[in-house]
């Protein structure tokens, strides 16, 4: 199984960015995918949650300004994030739960199946 983030990249203060998650040989439609963010320095920390019955979380410090959706055809998980700031700045992960639930656990990372190798934004004047 490869998960796989991408859509990353360097952006100003405001602008935004569309984060994919792929997957082959897994069927994303039935599981809870996450995003994550590895901040330098940081501890990673949940970003934003989709559940198999279409169930979203967010952190609280994106909440208004990222979307996650997903697309079952093809296999893909998305986060559209908007007026990007400094903060936002790191490694975005996106891993796979099989209960398909999005609760306090899957937000902090714990309990999950796959990961994928990050995608890195930067966000900076």
């Amino acid at each position: 199984v490869q998960l796989q983030a991408s859509g990353g990249g360097l952006v100003q203060p405001g602008g935004s960015l569309r984060l994919s998650c792929t997957a082959s040989e897994l069927a994303l439609p039935f599981y809870a995918i996450a995003w994550y963010l590895q901040a330098p320095g940081k501890e990673r920390e949940g970003v934003s949650c989709i559940g198999a019955d279409g169930s979203i979380a967010y952190a609280d410090s994106v909440k208004g300004r990222f979307t996650i959706s997903r697309d079952a055809v093809k296999n893909a998980v998305y986060l559209q994030m908007n007026n990007l700031q400094p903060e936002d700045t790191g490694a975005y992960l996106c891993a796979t739960e099989t209960r398909g639930v999005c609760d306090n656990d899957v937000m902090m990372g714990t309990g999950l199946d796959y990961w994928g190798k990050g995608t890195q934004v930067t966000v900076s004047s």
